[in-house]
C-alpha cells in the first residue's frame, strides 16, 4: 500500500511545475539528473507507515531534491576540478575501499579466533610487568558517609556507629528505619575525587587535608549533617589497585592479543600465497 501511496504522491505533487524528467525509462523511476536515475525501490523505506499525506510529500520531496542537488554537483565536480585532482580523489576512494574491505575481513576473522578469557594471573602479570604506565592521575578515596536531615535527633549514636562500624553497627545502619537523605556503605570501592564532590558538595569548601586515610568528618550546610568516614586515600602518581584499573588491564590486554593475531594472519596469508604461487615478486637483474 505504501509503495501505491508513495508513487501516486511523486507523480501528482512532487513533481509539480518540476521538470525532472519527461518520460521515465523504468515504469519505477521516480527522477532523473541527466544519465542518472532515482527509483521508487530507494525512497518508498523513507516514509513510515503512519505518515499523513502531507508528511509523506515533504520527506519524499526533500529526499529527491537533495539527490539531485548532489548528483548535479557531482557532475559539475566532474567537469571542472583538474584530472590530477579527479585522479587523486578516485585513489584515495579507493585506498579507502580496501581498507574497509581487509579491516572487516580481519576484524570477522580475529573475533572467532581470539581467546576473551583473561585469568587473574593474566592481569597480575601484565601488571606488574607495566605498573610505571599506570600512575594515578587522580585522587582516589574510599569511605562511608550518611548525610543527615538538619536538627537530626540522634547524630552521636549515628557517628558512633559509622566510625566504629563493627558487625553489629553494619547491621543497625542498614537494616533499622534511620532517616537519612542518602547513605553509602560500600567502602570497599575506591572514587575519584571529583565523583566525591558530585555527590558530597559540601566537601568541597572544606581543606584537603581532612581527606587523609582513617580521618572521620562531621559537616554541616543548610541541607543538613555530613558524618564522612575516610577509609583510605591515594594520592596522584601513586600506584593504582589492581582491581581499580581491571576494566583498562582487560581493553589492552585484549587489544594486545588481537593486534598479535593480526600479525599472524598477515604471515599466514602471505606465506599460502607465496607456497601457492598465487604471490612472486619479480626481479630485474
Amino acid at each position: 500500500m505504501i509503495r501505491t501511496i508513495l508513487f501516486s504522491l511523486i507523480l501528482s505533487s512532487v513533481f509539480t511545475g518540476c521538470n525532472y524528467f519527461e518520460k521515465p525509462t523504468e515504469e519505477n523511476v521516480v527522477a532523473r539528473v541527466n544519465d542518472n536515475y532515482l527509483y521508487l525501490s530507494e525512497v518508498e523505506s523513507l516514509v513510515p507507515e503512519n505518515s499523513s499525506k502531507e508528511d509523506s510529500i515533504l520527506i519524499v520531496n526533500n529526499y529527491i531534491n537533495r539527490w539531485a542537488t548532489q548528483k548535479l554537483l557531482i557532475e559539475q565536480a566532474k567537469i571542472n576540478l583538474s584530472p590530477d585532482k579527479l585522479q587523486q580523489f578516485d585513489k584515495l576512494v579507493e585506498e579507502y575501499k580496501n581498507d574497509l574491505l581487509t579491516e572487516s575481513y580481519k576484524g570477522a576473522v580475529v573475533s572467532k579466533q581470539i581467546d576473551s578469557v583473561i585469568t587473574e594471573e593474566d592481569y597480575r602479570i601484565y601488571y606488574a610487568s607495566n605498573i610505571d604506565n599506570f600512575r594515578l592521575k587522580d585522587l582516589l578515596v574510599k569511605l562511608r558517609y550518611i548525610h543527615l536531615p538538619p536538627e537530626y535527633d540522634g547524630v552521636q549514636e549515628v557517628k558512633q556507629k559509622l566510625s566504629r562500624y563493627d558487625k553489629k553497627d553494619k547491621k543497625s545502619l542498614t537494616t533499622e528505619n534511620y532517616r537519612f537523605v542518602s547513605s553509602n556503605f560500600n567502602d570497599s570501592v575506591w572514587i575519584k575525587k571529583q565523583m566525591l564532590l558530585n555527590v558530597l558538595p559540601v566537601l568541597k569548601g572544606i581543606n584537603e587535608q581532612v581527606l587523609k586515610k582513617s580521618n572521620f568528618v562531621q559537616l554541616q550546610d543548610s541541607l543538613g549533617v555530613y558524618l564522612v568516614k575516610i577509609e583510605d586515600v591515594l594520592n596522584p602518581n601513586d600506584t593504582p589497585p589492581l582491581p581499580y584499573i581491571k576494566p583498562t588491564l582487560k581493553q589492552i590486554i585484549l587489544n594486545k592479543r588481537k593486534l598479535e593475531l593480526i600479525k599472524k594472519f598477515e604471515a599466514d596469508i602471505t606465506k599460502d600465497a607465496i607456497e601457492t604461487k598465487n604471490f612472486e615478486i619479480y626481479t630485474n637483474e
